[in-house]
């Protein structure tokens, strides 16, 4: 196995006995003909996949898709009916919520058994056991039974030790999700050190959002079998139409990526086509000085006249600190648009961020279900040249002035 790559998964397929009565299970063990009372449910069928060093994969699809399976199989809680899996490092995972745990084991005591499980001895957890109780901050109830915890607190405590053993490889399933807004950002941010770092995250979740703003790859699992992986941005864009109009849509769209120069699908109401940044007599920028005005220019195409729709752009720093959103719903603009391809621009005045990188997400909604038509994210990076230096990541508008008596 290339010291490159993290994870490779060959030809997987996981295979359940279903039973239509509990007695069947019974008869086909005892059966001398060998008959077969069950009928085979393929959770996962000739799946394969290679994961790089480095790389934050983000796993999506419906409930029963498989994800959770191959998750389980990649770390060893399950075996495949057939293929292989080969891991290269250490490999900590936050799987469903319980996973690993003793409920009747204190928080404490959970800590060290997940140790131990990982390989490491009571000196070292000693070692590591103040910066988990720091993340997880659960207060005194580390000292309480796991069994009495709500499970926003489990998500707390279980991430806060996975993530805390070091690992080379780090495994999320949809567990976050308990959690609250505060914590969830807070393990955003730790995806984001990990990331840095060149670790390997394998992260499942049904917030597409989360998925495209943190991933550099997509797998999307669809009964049981790979439907698509590649460019983030695509397969989630692939993902969001199929779980709206059904497979059609899907298909469809590939066929209009292949030739951009087809009219729009009509199982598609909008797609955003181009996103640029302009100086002010619309020459291309990557890069903005400070205090100057510029311009965004957006393209888009739309399959109906029918909806009200709204525009909204997003500014976020490259550590993915969020710095500024808008959109023509706040600033009270009606969008008036035709059917077919339109063109939106939206000009900054004295861009007061300070130097560094950052990115933008554009997305289009329906007005009055805000129900994303289409979302872009990081559809575009940029540059700001600036010679001020200050603290933070912009200047307010300000004037000095004194008062004598």
């Amino acid at each position: 196995m290339s010291k490159e790559l993290a994870i490779r998964a060959e030809n997987i397929t996981k295979v359940y006995k279903l039973y239509e009565k509990p007695i069947d299970r019974l008869k086909e063990s005892l059966s001398l003909r060998k008959r077969n009372y069950h009928r085979p449910f393929f959770a996962l069928n000739d799946v394969s996949m290679e994961i790089n060093r480095g790389e934050v994969v983000g796993i999506i699809g419906k409930n029963g898709s498989g994800k959770s399976t191959i998750l389980k199989i990649i770390t060893g809680v399950s075996s495949p009916s057939a293929g292989e899996v080969y891991v290269n490092g250490k490999v900590s995972a936050l799987l469903e919520l319980g996973a690993g745990f003793n409920l009747e084991y204190t928080g404490i005591e959970n800590i060290y058994l997940n140790g131990m499980m990982m390989g490491f001895n009571r000196e070292e957890m000693d070692g590591k056991l103040n910066s988990v109780l720091e993340f997880a901050d659960i207060g005194d109830f580390v000292y309480q039974p796991v069994k009495a915890y709500s499970s926003g607190m489990f998500a707390r405590l279980a991430f806060s030790v996975a993530i805390n053993v070091d690992p080379d490889i780090l495994i999320v399933d949809e567990a976050l999700a308990v959690g609250d807004l505060k914590f969830q950002i807070k393990c955003m941010e730790k995806f984001s050190e990990f990331r840095d770092k060149g670790k390997t995250i394998l992260f499942v979740s049904h917030d597409i959002n989360s998925i495209k703003r943190y991933c550099n790859r997509a797998i999307w699992l669809n009964a049981g079998r790979i439907e698509a992986q590649g460019d983030t941005d695509l397969i989630c864009d692939r993902y969001t139409d199929y779980l709206k109009y059904g497979e059609s849509a899907s298909k469809k769209k590939d066929d209009k990526e292949e030739d951009r120069g087809l009219s729009l699908n009509k199982d598609i109401i909008g797609v955003i086509e181009s996103f640029e940044i302009q100086d002010t007599q619309g020459n291309d920028l990557n890069d903005i000085t400070y205090n100057s005005d510029f311009r965004v220019k957006i393209q888009f195409e739309m399959n109906t006249e029918d909806l009200e729709i709204v525009i909204g752009v997003a500014i976020h720093s490259i550590d993915d600190t969020y710095v500024c959103g808008i959109n023509t719903l706040l600033d009270k603009e009606e969008i008036k648009y035709k059917k077919g391809v339109n063109a939106i621009y939206l000009d900054y005045n004295s861009f007061n961020l300070l130097g560094g990188s950052y990115y933008f997400d554009v997305a289009i909604f329906e007005k009055n279900a805000h129900i994303p038509i289409d979302y872009k994210a990081k559809v575009k990076e940029f540059f700001v040249r600036s010679t001020y230096v200050a603290e933070g990541i912009c200047v307010l508008p300000h004037k000095w002035r004194m008062e004598n008596d």
